[in-house]
């Protein structure tokens, strides 16, 4: 099972790790598109703090 949610972790880290790229790499970023990022994002941290919490049970 920490295979599994190791896994699924390292995923959603790269999914953030992304996204912030893409957020940092762009200077026109319309309010729009920065709030999209920013829904996406937290959705992400939370379930990497899901992950963490079930990968410490």
């Amino acid at each position: 099972m920490d295979d599994k949610i190791d896994a699924t972790l390292a995923y959603y880290q790269k999914k953030e790790e992304q996204i912030l790229n893409e957020v940092n790499a762009n200077k026109n970023l319309s309010a729009e598109a920065i709030i999209h990022y920013g829904e996406e994002l937290a959705i992400i941290m939370y379930k990497i703090t899901a992950l963490e919490i079930a990968k410490e049970n």
